[in-house]
C-alpha cells in the first residue's frame, strides 16, 4: 500500500485540441513507462478507434508514472464540450488540475467550462502554456486572458496563485520561462511543479472504507469493474463491501480483484489505501455515482451530478425495404439493450421508451455526442434508424423556452461577414467582437441550440477551412421563432433498383448527388439535393432507351460530377424533421420517413391545412 502523502492525483483539462494527449503521451515517455525498444503510436492515451479517426479525446482515461518516488496518477479527460459528463467525472478522481491552454487561441469555452468546475471544486491547478513554438503565439497576453477567466470564475487566492509552465508538448520540453522552453529538453519543471503545487489526497474523515464509483468498465473474465478513488479506509481483496445504491439501497459484495493503475496497465494489488484510483471487481450490481462502504455501517457520499442534457434524437428499429441485410443485431430488444447499457456506463446521457415499441429517445449533451454513440452502435453491428437532433424544450412560468449556446469563433478578418449573415437567420446575436492580430478575429455569439446544427459544415466553408468555432451551454431563453432548418428539398428515388449513369447524367441539372452509378436504391430513399426548396420524385435506375439507328454523334458521352460524401454527422445535420437517416454496418442512406410518394402527398397536405 503507497503512503498517503506519496500520492498526487492530477486530471489535464483544456478545449479541444490544445494539446492534453500529447503531453500525457510525453510525460509517459519521460518517466520511463516505455521499453527503450518498444513501438510507440503517437497519443497513446487515444485508445478508442473513434478517437483516432477524428483526433479529439471522448472517453476519459487514467494512467499513472512515478517521479521522484511519488505516484502521480493522471486522468486524460475530453476537451468538448458534448462529453462534459467525462470531465465532471473526472475532476471527482484528483486533487487539483494541470490546465492547459495553446498559446495562440488563448482561453476558449471549453476552457472556461473545465476551469470553473475544477475552481468550483476547489482544486488549485498549474498552467500550462502550450504551443509557445506557434508563429502566431502571444504567450504573455494569453496570460494575461487567464489570469482574467480566474477572476470571472471567481477564483479565492490560494487558487489564483498558480505557477506557469511554457511547454512545446509536441517535443516533450518545458520550462519556467518563456525563452527556456526553446532550450529545455525535458518535463522536469512540469513533474516538479505538479509533486510541490499539487497537495497529497486529504484523510478521510472516517476510518472505514469509503468510495464513489466515478466510472466503470468490463472485464472479460471479472466481469463489471467500478473505478474510484478510495476517500478514506483501505480496501483489500477478499474484503466483503457494501453498494450503496440509488435512494439509499444497500446491496452487499466482496472485492474479488483489486486494481490500481501503473502506466497505462492496471496491475493487481492486494490493498489500496486513501487517494488511490482503483477498480475494484466483485460488484455486478453497481452504477455510476454509487459509494462502496463498509458493511458494518455504510455511509454514502454524494452523488455525482452533471449538467443537464440540451439535445435529444429518437433512435428506430430499421423499416425499410433493406432491413436485416447488412447487420447483425436488427430488433428493437437488441437496441433497447444496447442504449440503456450506454446509458448505465454514462451519466451524461438519458433513455426514454416512446409511444411505439421500436422507438427510443435518446437525450444528450449535443449532436457530437449522440453522433458517437450511433457511430460505436453501427461499428457494433447494430442496424438502426435516427431522427434528426432536436433541442429539449421547458416549460418557465408557463412560457416554452429553449436551450442557449455560447459561440466562439475565430476566424480570418475577411470571414467575419459571411459568418455574422449566416448566422442571423440562425437567430444568433453577437456579444463580442475582438482582434486577435494576424488578420483574425474572434466573435462571440449567443444562438439557439438548434440554430447550431448543421452549422459547422457552413462555417467550414466561410472560412475557407481556416476558421476554429467551439460552443458552450449558456441557460435557456425564451422560444426564439422559427429557424429554417435547410432552403433545398431533397431528390428522392421513385422505385427500387440500381443506380445508372444515364439517370445520373441527366438528374445532376437538378441539384447535387450522393449517390453514384451501380448503388441500390428504394421507394422513398434519398440520392440527392434538389436545387430548389421542394421535393422532387426522380427516377434514379432510368436506362436509355436503345433503338436499331446508329450515327456519328448519336451517343453523348455520359459525365457526371462526382457524389457528395454523405457520412453520418453530416447526414443528421442535413436532415429534415420528416427524413431519417438509415444506419448500418456497411452504409449510411437517408430516407423520407414515409417511404410511399402518396403517402407523403398526404402528410405534407395535412400540414399545410394545420398551418392554414
Amino acid at each position: 500500500m503507497i503512503a498517503r502523502e506519496k500520492i498526487r492525483n492530477v486530471a489535464i483539462v483544456a478545449h479541444v485540441d490544445h494539446g492534453k494527449t500529447t503531453l500525457v503521451d510525453f510525460m509517459l515517455r519521460q518517466a520511463g513507462i516505455f521499453r527503450t525498444n518498444e513501438t510507440l503510436v503517437e497519443r497513446v492515451m487515444d485508445s478508442n478507434d473513434l478517437e483516432r479517426e477524428k483526433g479529439i479525446t471522448i472517453l476519459a482515461k487514467n494512467t499513472a508514472v512515478t517521479w521522484k518516488g511519488i505516484k502521480i496518477n493522471i486522468v486524460d479527460t475530453p476537451g468538448h464540450a458534448d462529453f462534459g459528463g467525462e470531465v465532471e467525472r473526472a475532476l471527482r478522481l484528483v486533487d487539483g488540475v494541470l490546465l492547459l491552454v495553446d498559446a495562440a487561441e488563448g482561453p476558449l469555452p471549453q476552457t472556461r467550462f473545465v476551469l470553473g468546475k475544477a475552481l468550483a471544486l476547489g482544486l488549485p491547478s498549474v498552467l500550462v502554456v502550450n504551443k509557445v513554438d506557434r508563429q502566431d503565439a502571444r504567450a504573455k497576453e494569453v496570460l494575461d486572458l487567464v489570469y482574467s477567466l480566474y477572476i470571472d470564475l471567481g477564483a479565492n487566492e490560494h487558487q489564483i496563485d498558480f505557477p506557469v509552465i511554457y511547454a512545446i508538448a509536441r517535443e516533450g520540453k518545458a520550462a519556467l520561462t518563456l525563452a527556456g522552453a526553446f532550450e529545455a529538453t525535458t518535463l522536469t519543471p512540469l513533474f516538479d511543479a505538479i509533486l510541490s503545487h499539487i497537495p497529497p489526497p486529504l484523510q478521510g474523515e472516517r476510518e472505514g472504507l469509503q468510495m464513489l464509483v466515478d466510472n466503470l468498465d468490463y472485464d472479460d473474465y471479472v466481469g463489471r469493474l467500478a473505478i474510484g478513488r478510495i476517500t478514506s479506509g483501505v480496501a483489500r481483496e477478499g474484503d466483503a463491501i457494501a453498494v450503496i445504491r440509488e435512494e439509499g439501497k444497500v446491496v452487499p459484495a466482496k472485492i474479488v480483484r483489486l486494481y490500481a493503475y501503473d502506466g497505462l496497465k492496471r496491475v493487481e494489488v492486494e490493498d489500496a489505501g486513501p487517494g488511490e484510483i482503483v477498480c475494484i471487481a466483485g460488484a455486478e450490481e453497481i452504477g455510476i455515482g454509487d459509494t462502496i462502504s463498509e458493511p458494518s455501517f455504510p455511509v454514502a457520499l454524494p452523488r455525482i451530478s452533471v449538467d443537464e442534457p440540451t439535445m435529444s434524437m429518437v433512435f428506430k428499429v430499421n423499416d425499410g425495404p433493406f432491413a436485416g441485410r447488412e447487420g447483425k443485431y436488427v430488433t428493437s430488444r437488441n437496441i433497447r439493450e444496447r442504449l440503456y447499457r450506454e446509458a448505465y456506463r454514462n451519466v451524461s446521457i438519458r433513455v426514454e421508451d416512446t409511444d411505439t415499441p421500436d422507438a427510443f429517445k435518446v437525450v444528450g449533451r449535443g449532436e457530437l455526442q449522440l453522433a458517437v454513440i450511433v457511430e460505436n452502435m453501427r461499428r457494433e453491428g447494430f442496424e438502426l434508424t435516427v431522427s434528426n437532433p432536436e433541442p429539449i424544450l421547458k416549460r418557465i412560468d408557463g412560457e416554452v423556452h429553449e436551450p442557449m449556446e455560447m459561440l466562439v469563433c475565430d476566424l480570418p478578418a475577411d470571414a467575419v461577414g459571411p459568418v455574422t449573415n449566416n448566422l442571423g437567420p440562425r437567430k444568433g446575436r453577437m456579444v463580442d467582437m475582438q482582434p486577435l492580430g494576424s488578420g483574425r478575429t474572434r466573435l462571440q455569439f449567443r444562438v439557439p441550440a438548434r440554430g447550431l446544427i448543421g452549422f459547422r459544415g457552413e462555417f467550414l466553408t466561410l472560412t475557407r477551412g481556416e476558421g476554429i468555432m467551439s460552443s458552450q451551454f449558456d441557460g435557456y431563453e425564451p422560444w426564439q421563432g422559427s429557424i429554417e432548418k435547410r432552403k433545398n428539398g431533397a431528390i428522392v428515388a421513385d422505385r427500387e433498383g440500381e443506380v445508372v449513369a444515364y439517370a445520373c447524367f441527366y438528374c445532376q441539372e437538378r441539384g447535387a448527388l450522393f449517390v453514384k452509378p451501380g448503388d441500390k436504391v428504394y421507394t422513398g430513399m434519398i440520392v440527392g439535393e434538389h436545387s430548389h426548396d421542394n421535393d422532387l420524385d426522380f427516377n434514379i435506375c432510368k436506362e436509355k432507351k436503345l433503338t436499331n439507328i446508329r450515327a456519328a454523334g448519336r451517343d453523348e458521352n455520359v459525365i457526371l460530377t462526382p457524389p457528395r460524401e454523405m457520412g453520418l454527422e453530416r447526414a443528421l445535420e442535413w436532415i429534415a424533421e420528416d427524413e431519417l437517416v438509415e444506419v448500418t454496418p456497411e452504409s449510411i442512406r437517408l430516407r423520407k420517413k414515409a417511404l410511399d410518394i402518396n403517402e407523403r402527398y398526404k402528410l405534407e397536405r395535412d400540414r399545410k391545412k394545420g398551418l392554414a
